[in-house]
């Protein structure tokens, strides 16, 4: 399971157990099915080439099993993990033997390569016998990254094997960690690490060994953020956690930090913290999340929170409030990743559909947008609009790549498409909540003891019906099922057992009562339609335009779909009909929408003028199709790409 908090006092709520829920077709089916097939032994590739990645070699070293000098990212260590993680979940579920015993042999050389303190960290380890690096010098050698992120998949690992060889190196290198907090105590000197990951990470190790000095641990982390000293607003803490109310910063770092926030909340009474978790998250989803649930919209600026005389520059980070740009959008895949283990935790400390609506954005855009189809090429930022020429260069290239200098976002995104499944249900006392809907079947075991096989049958999220029955139910007693009604299902119907119910309320949680499992039938339909969607007019680059949505998926259009010069000559017809149809797309099959758009006839018209007199300008009628955001990039062109097109409300030009 993601997290086991069958134990956690204050959430009520427990995903279930590995394994118990299986996609069995549509959409999450194909994309595990990829993953596993693809991704996962492409991303091995990477990992275990010395001359691409050298993450393995580095290990090797560590281990005494090669020689030679440190290599590659100071990251690579913890991306390993999370390449571990996807491997084991998809081994175990597949029940591959070669690959379970490949991670026992990978296991081994960890071990190896781990210092007699419990260290592991690759570049330190070498660096440390060849002069060249010390331990915990500088933040930005991402050494706790890689401990929180090896303390993870171990908690997987043992969860879903049962060996514990794994389990026990995170040990003993939190037995390091707990050393290194104990010294910053004594000494009054604390550092943030960046991305902390080991928030999460110890509280699964507190989880699942039910060693209580693991979440004291976690505690003392996160509690000496405020003992930082000059902090910076790009790692969360210039000012104490206490007083944060905006989002702000590094979004991987900010969405990891309140992820494992939230799951301290989870596990002790930490009022203060859940204030501050409540306001970050207002400050996220109503002023600065992308439509596709993209996070960090900055490559480089000066933090919204400095001022003149004491400002901050910040990376890969959130901005100012409704600060939103579509060609320079970076929104790292691996900030989608973070907000989507932070919505989850979100949602087991207070069950209100919003969290699971903006866990299934994140998941089904921007984290699906960050892998090809075929599951081989990656983006480690995700544009909202790719231009046929850019007068500028950015750091990342505009078209997916095998293998990215930044490695962290393919293992990222792995882990958590392997894992989809476990976004399906949690369970309560006598009740079963739905989170992200699919086809799939689910062993339901409640903490009551009540026990069948919960099938949804759906081609969710092209198809807004959904049908949940029971297998195996014989026996099974009356229970309930939590359903989710989108904040976009405005039209949703539900029937029991043929007979309709009243119309259910957009945005949240409706209980249904299942009497007899053996013969329900429950038949939601979310009533999808495609909608143009308007954002508030403080995001300035979206005035007086719209996108496309489709239930909970994000709509585009790219070059080979609209015959005209450029895509900017586009323009919405509000009163225009949207078509569904079949596409093909990298052997991929998508729902792709058709539609007319007006286009206009531009004439002498610059493109290349910065400003030019208003002339009168033709329009006509074109048709064009839109793919899912997730599904642009897939057809070998570099052509161009958007999401936000003007409205032409009434105009007449």
């Amino acid at each position: 399971m993601l997290t086991n908090t069958q134990k956690s006092p204050n959430t009520g709520l427990c995903p279930l157990p590995a394994g118990k829920v299986q996609w069995t077709d549509g959409l999450w089916q194909e994309r595990v099915e990829t993953c596993a097939t693809a991704t996962v032994p492409h991303l091995e590739t990477m990992f275990a080439s010395k001359d691409i990645s050298h993450v393995v070699e580095n290990f090797k070293i560590c281990a005494g099993e090669a020689e030679g000098d440190f290599d590659g990212t100071v990251f690579g260590d913890g991306d390993f993990y999370k390449w571990m993680e996807a491997a084991t979940y998809l081994a175990a579920a597949r029940k591959d033997q070669a690959m379970l015993d490949k991670l026992e042999a990978y296991i081994q050389l960890i071990g190896k390569a781990q210092q007699p303190d419990g260290y592991l960290s690759t570049k330190q380890i070498i660096g440390e016998r060849n002069g060249t690096a010390s331990r915990m010098g500088d933040i930005n050698d991402f050494e706790v990254y890689n401990f929180g992120h090896l303390f993870t998949a171990a908690c997987l690992y043992f969860r879903v094997t049962g060996r514990d060889g794994f389990l026990k190196i995170a040990e003993r290198t939190a037995a390091y960690l707990q050393t290194l907090y104990t010294e910053a105590e004594r000494t009054g000197k604390a550092q943030t690490a960046v991305c902390p990951s080991h928030y999460m990470g110890l509280v699964e190790l507190y989880r699942t060994t039910g060693k209580q000095k693991y979440l004291a641990l976690a505690q003392q982390a996160v509690a000496l953020r405020s003992r930082v000293e000059k902090g910076l607003d790009d790692n969360q803490d210039r000012i104490p956690l206490e007083e944060q109310e905006a989002i702000m910063g590094h979004a991987v770092r900010a969405n990891y930090l309140y992820a494992g926030m939230a799951d301290l909340c989870a596990e002790s009474a930490q009022p203060a913290y859940r204030a501050v978790l409540d306001k970050v998250w207002r400050s996220l989803v109503d002023k600065k999340l992308y439509i596709t649930g993209g996070c960090g919209a900055l490559y480089n600026g000066a933090s919204p929170y400095g001022n003149f005389f004491d400002h901050q520059l910040v990376h890969q980070a959130y901005g100012y409030e409704y600060q939103l740009p579509n060609i320079t959008a970076y929104n790292e895949t691996c900030a989608a990743v973070g907000g989507v283990y932070w919505a989850y935790r979100m949602f087991l400390l207070k069950q209100k559909a919003e969290y699971f609506d903006v866990l299934e954005r994140m998941l089904l855009n921007t984290v699906l947008a960050g892998v090809s189809l075929d599951g081989k090429r990656f983006f480690y930022e995700n544009m909202l609009r790719r231009a046929k020429k850019l007068d500028y260069k950015l750091v990342w290239p505009l078209t997916r790549s095998e293998y990215i200098l930044s490695y962290c976002c393919p293992p990222n995104l792995a882990r958590t498409v392997a894992q989809s499944a476990e976004y399906a249900y949690l369970v309560s006392e006598d009740g079963v909540w739905a989170g992200i809907y699919g086809a799939s079947r689910a062993e339901i075991a409640l903490p009551g003891g009540n026990c069948f096989t919960l099938v949804q049958s759906t081609g969710y999220p092209f198809d807004g019906k959904i049908t949940f029955t029971a297998e195996n139910a014989a026996k099974a007693a009356p229970f309930t099922l939590h359903l989710r009604i989108p904040a976009w299902a405005e039209e949703a119907t539900l029937t029991v057992n043929g007979v309709p119910s009243p119309r259910p309320a957009a945005g949240s949680y409706l209980p249904v009562v299942i009497n007899n499992p053996a013969t329900a039938q429950v038949v939601l339909d979310l009533g999808m339609k495609p909608r143009l969607t308007v954002a508030n007019s403080m995001v300035e680059e979206d005035v007086g335009q719209a996108a496309v949505e489709c239930g909970p998926l994000v709509y585009c259009i790219e070059s080979p779909d609209a015959d005209v010069p450029a895509l900017e000559d586009l323009m919405w017809d509000p009163s225009a009909s949207f078509r569904l149809t079949s596409y093909s797309l990298a052997g991929r099959t998508v729902t792709a929408l058709e539609t007319e758009m007006l286009c206009l006839e531009r004439g002498n018209y610059d493109r290349a003028a910065l400003y030019q007199r208003l002339r009168p300008r033709a329009k006509t009628k074109k048709t064009v199709r839109l793919v899912p955001y997730f599904a642009w990039d897939n057809r070998g062109a570099e052509g161009e790409m958007r999401i936000w097109f003007p409205v032409a409300y009434g105009m007449d030009f």
